[in-house]
């Protein structure tokens, strides 16, 4: 039996012992089901033994699986133990930017304090992922949320990211506008008009990007550059003052004086992922990806709606 076994593969085989089932096992160790059995059937040609008798309803482990157990575990365990020396870090605290308390990143993060209150999440409200990017590859922040096709390649190359969501595209508009009757507003009908999409911030780029590529085509203006807008507050005050029509996510904060309606023919699709330095190890990543997964899954985040629309440059990169 070899004795250099990959603890992928250890785990893989606890997984299955204890859930006994292969789609929770794989859901637990945050795999496809597909990997997961291509992990458990090279285990048994390195054991030269069969750890599962499975069929289309049960799931058991052989008398060989049962005997090896214990001894799996106490592997995993001193393995655990020397991962925990030598990366100490692991016990910090993980710096989360989630942009606004309405936004997905905040639900992820709420779902992952939930799910592992013993760990520590530090939270930051500030929207714009190419200043977040820019601040994880600086090791200053450590997960963040948003559009990753509009940063720019050399940014992106040291990133890892996970999708979290299709998140559906509204427009705010005044309470007196004609459009704000609508229900919801055709994008046909902004035509002619100009809509703020953040031009000015050089810490939202990838925003202002999706707005240009949404609105090419169709004669609707992007709003000249503005200074950079800080808090809820003085956005709401601005807002109100310019009267401006705002191309904004369905998950947007109330602002008093304002409507805000979802966008439809096409509907308009911003991918939100979630984004963390290459090579970063830490329980709280994977806490706030398994919490993703699970909102994902419950709430049909990545289901897409007949009659989509999004960059081409997001269809590339997400599929």
């Amino acid at each position: 039996m070899p004795h250099d076994t990959d603890p992928r593969l250890l785990r893989a085989f606890v997984a299955v012992a204890e859930e006994l089932h292969f789609t929770r096992a794989a859901a637990r160790l945050l795999v496809a089901q597909q990997a997961l059995s291509r992990d458990i059937k090279r285990l048994e040609r390195e054991w030269r033994t069969p750890l599962f008798t499975r069929d289309t309803r049960h799931v058991a482990l052989t008398a060989e699986a049962r005997r090896l157990l214990p001894a799996v575990r106490r592997v995993l365990a001193a393995h655990d133990e020397l991962a925990g020396e030598v990366d100490r870090d692991e016990a910090r605290p993980l710096v989360v930017d989630v942009a606004a308390r309405v936004a997905t990143g905040h639900r992820v993060l709420v779902a992952a304090r939930e799910a592992a209150p013993r760990l520590e999440f530090v939270a930051r409200f500030h929207s714009g992922l190419a200043r977040a990017a820019a601040e994880i590859e600086a090791g200053v922040l450590d997960v963040s949320f948003g559009r990753v096709a509009g940063l720019a390649p050399a940014l992106r190359a040291g990133l890892d990211h996970h999708l979290v969501r299709w998140e559906r595209l509204a427009v705010l508009l005044p309470d007196a506008h004609p459009l704000a009757a609508l229900p919801r507003v055709p994008l046909a009908a902004l035509a002619g008009s100009t809509l703020y999409a953040a031009a000015g911030n050089e810490e939202t780029t990838e925003w202002t990007d999706y707005a240009h590529r949404l609105f090419e085509g169709r004669d609707i203006r992007v709003a000249p550059p503005f200074p950079k807008i800080e808090g809820e507050a003085e956005f709401n005050r601005v807002v109100v003052k310019q009267g401006w029509t705002v191309l904004a996510s369905e998950e947007f904060v109330g602002v008093p004086g304002m409507t805000l309606r979802p966008l439809v023919d096409p509907v308009p699709l911003s991918p939100v992922a979630m984004v963390w330095r290459r090579g970063l190890r830490h329980p709280g990543l994977a806490a706030l990806i398994a919490a993703a997964r699970e909102l994902a899954a419950a709430r049909g985040w990545l289901r897409r709606p007949d009659g989509y629309w999004m960059p081409e440059a997001d269809m590339r990169l997400h599929g």
